[in-house]
């Protein structure tokens, strides 16, 4: 494209007399709680998504520890460590704290915190239940562990099918509180999916059509779609359980003629959607970051955007690749070996424009690239050794071996977390305002990278080898013990890696005192969260841009000229906002009220497993919360309109986080077709 004259857009407001003033330092309406208690009320979406990350390394600490007791445990031939009972306990809630309170929750932080400043939003559309959907989480995952102090762990598997998920087969609590920790946390999952959803559809900034919107903010929508139709299911089959162990019902009991088989229809139409929905936000991450450190924009952005769409459809129609064993018959294995095979190719498609992407880019290797290169090539291994098993032949010997364990942590662990891990080295210095040290950013890339191959590909070999899963020993002779002790040393090298990143968190931290900012742009970024300051003022944005393009922000700093040339035309301070006073902005008051409602889920559910008088004290805690919510006044009623009357507000204390801008706000979405051709190119 052509240089034009026009030169970068300008940031719009409806006051042409505004002044920004830099020392202004803006606050929400008080609430009467400072320091750590402000946490505890906030309905800030930067903050709620800064407590999802910190509690979801919280337990992913927990589950570090539970799978180290499991290599531990297998790192010699009839291991002693744990007895049969404590490994089944040990397995069940690793699987199920990594993928519920860990995988998950990271995504919804990077979605809490990163979409509404993608889309150039002041907050979410219902911040008090953003507030709620993380006390509910939080409070589940607490429940959830708490089975440890109150009789045991659940020891049926993360799945829990049935019928060893009944009674007679787990006459322990372990299993309930494993059921109402994640009816608790899929309530959590419900309330945030709503809310994001309708961020997106509903607040976007002037010009930001769907077709201009990040590929984050993109992965993050079909991520919440996927959550809105696959955690019901999950939620009714956890009903029914429910219904089976604590009120004598019989919807899985085999011998008043139930079919255990229902269970893992239910389970595994949420399972697999699950599988995606935890994979696309860091799917999303990586698609920012590669363009930016390959200096060119992403291959394929429609491509990109349309797979994602086609993941999140395809889903739907492979979840009985999980049941190949189960006597489902030839016609369905045939049917569902037919798509898990066609799922294969928006995957594929991803896969090729990020290598295009990367392919004749002026390439930075930084700490942030490298785990998104890990990323792909990671993923790429756990995708081939996934398509496998669309072979139904060969997924009959592999089903319940360690073949299965190693291709789904390849997906998840070295597809969503070095994604994850990815963002926080991009995106720390955009949050916290100082970045991570470089050196020791490498240093646990190179650490994780050797520690995950060396724990999972050694696993490939166990599984063809015949070592089945969920086995808490076995004996010598069998040619297990090698791999296994490789597979055990590479999981103290990868908690080793994990150590590392937090304490380059801290290490960071301390030297920052003494190091520059780094500024809003530390990265020569692409998008608009990049253009106000580091860390995010509370406000966001001030004035809210008007959105003219993908990459809006990477064109406001360069164009190109005729021959293709790409030059700078404006300097990143130019075009970069400067903090506001922001007195003529008001948001969302904080409010207790969501984590009293939450705080009731859990206590009603202990009262569900031990006595039913508990149940009626969390239920009125719950119908208290919601009363108090309801009636819980505006911080500012009449607080609609500057005395200039330019609306510029977000919510008072409702729920709909309203973000009249500026004038331009009121503007279509669509860009004017002169005023778009004179934009730079």
């Amino acid at each position: 494209m052509a240089l034009t004259e026009a030169g970068p857009l300008a940031l719009t407001s409806g006051d042409s007399d505004t002044v920004y003033k830099p020392a202004g330092v803006f606050t929400r309406p008080k609430s009467g709680a400072t320091g750590w208690k402000s946490w505890l009320t906030t309905v800030d979406h930067k903050k709620i998504g800064i407590m999802y990350g910190a509690a979801a390394l919280f337990f992913f600490i927990i589950g570090g520890v539970e799978a180290l007791l499991i290599r531990v445990q297998l790192w010699a031939p009839r291991g002693t460590l744990l007895s049969a009972d404590q490994y089944n306990q040990v397995f069940t809630m690793h699987g199920t704290t990594m993928i519920f309170l860990v995988v998950m929750p990271i995504g919804a932080a990077f979605a809490n915190y990163l979409m509404p400043l993608q889309i150039g939003a002041r907050d979410v559309a219902y911040p008090r239940i953003n507030a709620f959907s993380f006390w509910a989480f939080l409070f589940g995952g607490v429940f959830l562990n708490s089975s440890w102090l109150l009789g045991g762990g659940a020891d049926g598997g993360w799945f829990n099918y049935a019928p060893n998920n009944g009674v007679i087969f787990s006459p322990t609590h372990g299993i309930d509180f494993w059921n109402l920790g994640l009816i608790i946390t899929g309530v959590a999952s419900l309330a945030g999916a709503v809310n994001l959803i309708v961020t997106v559809l509903n607040m976007r900034a002037p010009g930001m059509t769907l077709m201009k919107m990040p590929i984050f903010t993109w992965m993050t929508l079909v991520t919440q779609f996927l959550l809105l139709f696959a955690i019901p299911v999950l939620t009714a089959a956890q009903i029914l359980l429910m219904m089976d162990r604590l009120f004598d019902a019989n919807f899985f009991n085999v011998a008043k003629g139930a079919n255990p088989l229902l269970w893992e229809h239910l389970f595994w139409i949420f399972g697999h959607p699950e599988v995606y929905l935890m994979i696309l936000p860091a799917f999303g991450i990586v698609s920012e970051i590669l363009p930016t450190f390959a200096r060119k924009p992403i291959f394929g952005y429609p491509f990109i955007v349309f797979s994602g769409i086609a993941i999140g459809f395809m889903g739907w129609g492979v979840w009985a690749h999980h049941m190949f064993v189960s006597g489902i018959g030839p016609i369905s294995v045939t049917t569902f070996a037919l798509t898990t095979m066609f799922i294969a190719v928006p995957t594929g498609v991803k896969i090729l424009n990020w290598t295009a992407t990367m392919w004749g880019g002026k390439l930075s290797f930084t700490s942030p690239m490298l785990f998104s290169i890990g990323l792909v090539t990671m993923f790429t291994i756990g995708g081939l050794s996934g398509v496998t098993h669309s072979v139904a032949p060969a997924d009959t010997q592999q089903t319940d071996t360690y073949y299965i364990v190693a291709h789904f942590h390849y997906v998840l662990f070295g597809g969503a977390f070095f994604g994850f891990m990815a963002g926080f080295y991009f995106y720390w210095p955009k949050v916290f305002g100082y970045l991570l040290n470089e050196k020791l950013g490498k240093a646990n890339f190179w650490l994780m990278l050797l520690g995950f191959n060396l724990t999972f590909a050694p696993m490939h070999i166990l599984g063809l080898q015949g070592m089945s899963r969920r086995i808490y020993t076995y004996d010598a002779g069998y040619g297990f013990e090698l791999w296994n002790k490789v597979a055990t040393i590479g999981a103290f090298t990868l908690a080793s890696s994990i150590a590392l990143f937090i304490f380059n968190i801290f290490y960071s931290k301390s030297k920052a005192k003494n190091l520059p900012a780094p500024g809003a742009d530390p990265w020569d970024a692409r998008t608009i969260e990049w253009m106000i300051p580091s860390p995010t003022p509370e406000y966001n944005f001030d004035p809210i841009p008007t959105v003219s393009r993908v990459d809006d922000f990477w064109y406001r700093k360069y164009g190109e000229t005729k021959d293709g040339k790409l030059v700078r035309i404006a300097a990143t301070d130019d075009v970069v906002q400067k903090l506001s006073d922001g007195k003529h902005i008001h948001l969302p008051s904080p409010s207790y009220w969501p984590i009293v409602l939450a705080f009731g889920m859990p206590i009603a559910a202990y009262g569900l497993i031990f006595n039913l008088w508990l149940a009626l004290v969390g239920a009125i805690i719950i119908v208290g919360g919601l009363y108090g919510w309801v009636l819980e006044p505006p911080d500012d009623p009449e607080a609609s309109h500057d005395d200039d009357g330019t609306d510029t507000h977000a919510s008072g204390g409702g729920d709909a986080a309203v973000t009249g801008t500026s004038e331009s706000a009121d503007q279509s979405n669509e860009l004017d077709p002169a005023k778009e051709a004179e934009t730079v190119g």
